[in-house]
C-alpha cells in the first residue's frame, strides 16, 4: 500500500456526494455505492501488505487538515440537501443521508482520531471541532485520557465484554466515556490545568451545531444534523466495540494490568479500507504507539495481534446482528485465548 493511496481513497466520495447533492437521481446513490460496494471490491484487489517501517508521506498532515475542513463544509451541505428546499426527492435524501453519514462515520471520524493526537494545538483543535460538529466532543477527552490508559480491561468504557451485544455496549460506551472523560478532565483541573473547561467547548458547540442546522433548514434541518451526527457516533462506536471485543489485559502479581499490547485490538488487513479509514484497522499499533502518523502504522503479523475474519467495515456491519457476531467470533476468540494460555505457560 502506498501513501499515494489515502487520498485518493478519502477524497474521492467528495465530489460523488456533491454530484448527488447537484442533479440527484441515480447520482445520489454514487457517494453511498462507493463507502459500501467499490470499497468492498477494492478490498480484494487492493494488496494486503503493511507500509515499510518509517514511510514517508509529507502531506499526511496536509491531507488531515484538508479532509476536517471539508468535513465542515459537507456537513451543512448535506443538511441543506437533506433537510432543506433542495428540490431532491424522498428517495434521493435518503440515500444522501446514508452517503453523507458514512464519510462523516469513516473518513471524518478518523481525521479527527488523527489530528486530537497530534502535538500541534492547532491540529488538535481541528480534530476537537470535526468531534464537536459531530455531537461526540468528549471523544477527544474520554479517547485519550480513558481509552488509551485504560483499553482491554473492564476500566474502560469502550472495551466491549466478551458476549456483550453491540447495542447494549454502544449505551454503556457512550455514557460511561462521556462521564469518565469529564472525570478526567476535571482531575487535571484539580492538578492546575487552565483554560475553559473543554466540557463547556464540547456542549456548547453541540448547542450551536444543531442552531446552525435549524437556520439552514428549520427543525427538519436541526433533526438531519443530530441525524447524521448519531449516524457518524454508531460507527465510532461499532469500531470500538470490534476492535477490542472480548480481549483483556492480565492481571500481574502485583496487581496490575500488563501494559497494553499488540494481542490486545482485533486488526484488519485489507488495503483499500485501510487507506479509507487512515489506517484505522491497524488498531494494535495505534495503542503501542499513538503518536505514531497513521501512514507509518505496522499491521501486527496473525501470531502476535489477533485478525477479525472480515474488512472493518464489514465486521462492523455484521455486529450489528448480535446473534451472527457472536457465533462467528466465539470460536476465534476462544482459540485466540487458548493461544495466549499456552504461551504463558512458563
Amino acid at each position: 500500500m502506498t501513501p499515494a493511496l489515502f487520498p485518493l481513497a478519502t477524497l474521492a466520495p467528495l465530489p460523488l456526494l456533491a454530484l448527488g447533492v447537484g442533479f440527484g437521481g441515480a447520482l445520489a446513490f454514487a457517494g453511498l455505492v462507493y463507502m459500501t460496494l467499490f470499497a468492498l471490491l477494492l478490498d480484494q484487489v487492493v494488496a494486503r501488505a503493511a507500509a515499510p517501517d518509517g514511510v514517508e508521506f509529507p502531506a499526511a498532515d496536509a491531507l488531515l487538515v484538508v479532509l476536517a475542513l471539508a468535513h465542515l463544509l459537507a456537513l451543512p451541505l448535506a443538511v441543506w440537501a437533506i433537510g432543506g428546499p433542495s428540490g431532491l426527492s424522498a428517495v434521493d435524501r435518503v440515500a444522501l443521508f446514508a452517503g453523507f453519514g458514512l464519510f462523516f462515520g469513516q473518513v471524518s471520524n478518523p481525521v479527527a482520531h488523527e489530528l486530537i493526537h497530534r502535538g500541534d494545538r492547532r491540529l488538535f483543535r481541528l480534530g476537537r471541532l470535526v468531534y464537536v460538529t459531530l455531537l461526540f466532543g468528549h471523544h477527544t477527552s474520554a479517547h485519550r485520557l480513558v481509552h488509551h490508559r485504560h483499553a482491554a480491561s473492564r476500566d474502560d468504557p469502550n472495551t466491549a465484554r466478551s458476549g456483550e451485544g453491540f447495542y447494549r455496549f454502544a449505551l454503556r460506551a457512550w455514557v460511561g466515556s462521556f462521564r469518565k472523560g469529564l472525570a478526567a478532565e476535571n482531575d487535571l483541573r484539580r492538578r492546575g490545568a487552565k483554560g475553559l473547561h473543554p466540557y463547556a467547548i464540547y456542549t456548547g458547540g453541540a448547542v450551536l451545531s444543531l442552531l446552525l442546522g435549524w437556520v439552514i433548514a428549520g427543525p427538519a434541518g436541526a433533526l438531519v444534523w443530530a441525524g447524521l451526527a448519531a449516524h457518524a457516533q454508531s460507527q465510532l462506536l461499532l469500531s470500538d466495540y470490534v476492535q477490542h471485543y472480548g480481549l483483556m489485559r492480565r492481571t500481574g502479581p502485583d496487581g496490575r494490568l500488563e501494559p497494553v499490547g499488540d494481542r490486545h485490538s482485533w486488526n484488519a488487513p485489507h488495503g483499500f479500507t485501510a487507506a479509507l479509514m487512515l489506517n484505522a484497522p491497524r488498531h494494535s499499533d495505534h495503542h503501542a504507539h499513538p503518536a505514531r502518523p497513521y501512514p507509518a502504522l505496522r499491521l501486527p503479523v496473525p501470531d502476535l495481534a489477533p485478525r477479525l475474519p472480515w474488512s472493518l467495515p464489514v465486521s462492523c456491519v455484521v455486529a450489528l446482528l448480535p446473534p451472527l457476531w457472536r457465533r462467528a467470533m466465539r470460536p476465534r476468540l476462544a482459540q485466540w485465548r487458548a493461544e495466549e494460555a499456552a504461551l504463558a505457560q512458563p
